[in-house]
């Protein structure tokens, strides 16, 4: 990125600063930002000017590693990371964040050495000994992981995940009384994890108990219906029970979310088979195949399926492959004896007759040994026995892997994702692409302005943002100057300033964008989507330096005071002009409901809500961010209503927090 661009930068905020050095304070404030809101590959761009102007600085590659880590660049995290440890070996995020990238590298060793380093430093942070209770699982340390989950139970007491995950390891050590009681705490505490419930159902697995187990995975499916693992888990309780008919029903729904799941089409091959529905058992096999090339039980299987449908040249072809690799597999040479003597292969069915006389005769002389039926009616994974070929799959691990591989704990500028409102919506020029949902945002003077070619793109209305690519990076600070040169042959064209504007917000230079739209509204008073924009962009501000303060180890209370009613009042008041200009504007009320709802005024919010629904009855968002607000007033009954409706219109995240409330309504 050239650096003529970030003096550019600099000029438009602090003229009197010169152009002998880059603000390295500011640029990284700018870093920070893009950070926050999920432009790595922009964010790195602006650490990477910082380390280039002060390289001594150990913040700017801290930074720079935490975007890698989100870009899964886990060698180049953990590399800038101790490139900010050898500046400052006293940031304990910068172990953390190592830890994290280690582990990803199946560095575990390592990611314990920066945990317990970090602790040193910090030794109640409940991440930390998260992350180091899962690393020493990893390397089946279970001992130390129950003395570091005891800590963790210690200084939070009603961390649910931690009784879990103690739970699991008692599991590994055998001990089902000591994770029955675990798993029960945890419940105590959190009826509403559909974790909990899932691990306490595979509780149930290992003891046999099919119809409690069956229980818990009901309840965990209520929690989390879009989790195909739990659907899977289910039908094996099923099966256990001889429900074929259910467990073939959970494979469905299983597959229709996961549609490359190996266990699940190899399963509900097999049950098919059991109840006669051949062809689309084959269907299932020839997925699993097409999968795996090399897997011998699913084409003996299939082989069986060719075999009774009248594909005989098929099964021979599927039993002969099986018994090249396997070539000691004598159910393998009965079954294609059986076939050759049906094409009339009289000479082929005598050998493989042959061959499995001679294996009795042996086994009977004791020259061989018979292997023992195993009675078990399931199989893991991995079990290249093919006389097992025709019991039903389990995974190899205990699903804790699978579990937990999102749970590594320690983005540091994480957001708290459990139950928060839809975002604002902002004028822009991207957005994320969404396969499920795609709802076009339309406002007639907009589209006036696209089809004049006003701006440089066609304006967007979104609250779902998409990062910007290095290629858009570099051409939104192209634009900058250009945008620069246009304003100062034109210093009273609101249009070329609002461009600017954009190109700054982009770019995720806040204080740039905020300066350009003040003088747009200046410029002409009545163009309301330069309020509009400043509301935005004023309020991103406060919530980025509301989590900052508190990243920085400043006081809960400093953090809330980030966050102040007169610094919503002015993005009230943004919006409040934006509505008196343009009165049917349905995105300006949706935006003030969120305003509102921040300062927990929910009833003027809702009355924003409402009539943001009356100019545009789908906006799902709405409905969603009214549910939510009914929900903190304790309407439990309408805020669902409103979730709902929400879900029906593609926001199908609103399921999983009616789960939550459902049982809550009286």
């Amino acid at each position: 990125m050239k650096l003529r661009l970030t003096y550019l930068v600099l000029w438009v905020m602090c003229p009197l600063l010169g152009w002998a050095q880059i603000n390295t304070d500011r640029v990284m404030m700018i870093g920070r930002n893009a950070l926050y809101f999920e432009d790595y590959v922009l964010s790195i761009q602006y650490f990477n000017q910082v380390i280039g102007a002060k390289p001594y600085l150990a913040d700017p590659y801290f930074f720079r590693g935490v975007a890698k880590i989100n870009l899964d660049d886990f060698p180049g995290a953990e590399s800038d990371c101790t490139e900010a440890i050898e500046r400052n070996p006293f940031v304990v995020n910068a172990y953390q964040v190592r830890g994290l990238a280690r582990i990803q590298q199946n560095k575990f060793d390592d990611a314990v050495k920066d945990y317990e380093k970090a602790l040193e430093l910090d030794p109640e942070n409940i991440t930390l000994w998260h992350n180091l209770a899962l690393c020493r699982i990893r390397q089946d340390d279970y001992e130390g992981a129950k003395r570091d989950l005891d800590r963790l139970i210690t200084i939070a007491p009603k961390y649910t995940k931690a009784y879990l995950m103690r739970g699991e390891v008692d599991l590994k050590q055998k001990d089902t009384l000591m994770a029955e009681k675990d798993f029960n705490r945890a419940l105590e505490i959190d009826r509403y994890d559909p974790d909990i419930w899932s691990s306490r159902a595979m509780l149930h697995l290992m003891r046999e108990k099919y119809k409690d187990a069956e229980t818990d995975l009901d309840r965990a499916i209520h929690l989390s219906v879009r989790n195909p693992g739990l659907f899977i888990n289910r039908a094996l309780s099923r099966y256990h029970q001889n429900n074929l008919r259910g467990a073939m029903s959970d494979y469905d729904l299983a597959l229709d979310m996961d549609p490359n799941n190996f266990i699940g089409h190899y399963n509900r091959g097999l049950l098919r088979a059991q109840v006669g529905d051949d062809n689309r058992a084959i269907e299932d096999f020839n997925f699993v195949v097409e999968m795996e090339p090399d897997n011998m039980m699913a084409i003996f299987n299939r082989a069986l399926l060719l075999d009774q449908t009248g594909d005989l040249r098929g099964a021979i072809k599927d039993y002969t492959t099986v018994l090249e690799e396997y070539p000691n597999f004598l159910a393998g040479y009965q079954y294609r004896s059986a076939a050759r003597k049906k094409l009339g292969d009289r000479r082929g069915a005598e050998a493989d007759e042959l061959v499995v006389l001679k294996a009795q005769l042996d086994i009977q002389n004791g020259v061989k040994k018979q292997q023992a039926d195993n009675k078990e009616k399931t199989r893991k994974k991995s079990d290249k026995n093919m006389n097992n070929y025709r019991k039903i799959v389990v995974s190899d691990n205990d699903g804790m892997e699978e579990k937990y591989k999102n749970d590594y704990r320690g983005r540091v500028q994480d957001r708290n994702v459990t139950i928060t409102p839809q975002p604002m919506f902002v004028l822009t020029y991207y957005e994320k692409r969404n396969e499920v949902r795609r709802q076009i945002y339309y406002y007639k003077y907009i589209d006036e302005l696209n089809a004049r070619h006003t701006y440089p793109e066609n304006l967007l209305i979104t609250n779902d943002e998409a990062a910007l690519t290095e290629e858009q990076a570099k051409k939104h600070f192209a634009s900058i100057d250009e945008q620069t040169s246009a304003i100062m042959a034109e210093p009273d064209n609101v249009h070329k300033r609002f461009a600017r504007a954009i190109d700054f917000y982009l770019v995720q230079d806040l204080d740039n964008a905020l300066v350009d739209l003040t003088e747009a509204i200046k410029e002409q008073p009545n163009f309301f989507l330069s309020y509009f924009n400043r509301a935005v962009v004023r309020y991103k501000q406060m919530e980025y330096q509301r989590v900052m303060q508190d990243y920085d180890k400043k006081t809960k209370e400093e953090a809330v005071r980030a966050m102040n009613v007169s610094d919503h009042e002015l993005v009230k008041r943004d919006l409040d002009k934006v509505i008196e200009l343009a009165p049917d504007f349905v995105f300006a009320y949706y935006n003030r409901g969120n305003v509102l709802a921040a300062l927990k005024d929910y009833r003027a919010a809702i009355v924003d809500y409402d009539r943001a629904l009356e100019l545009d009855p789908n906006l799902a968002e709405a409905y969603y961010n009214r549910g939510l607000t009914h929900i903190f007033l304790g309407n439990n009954r309408q805020g669902v209503q409103d979730l709902s409706k929400a879900g029906e219109l593609g926001l199908y995240s609103a399921y999983n927090i009616i789960k939550r409330f459902t049982e809550r309504i009286e």
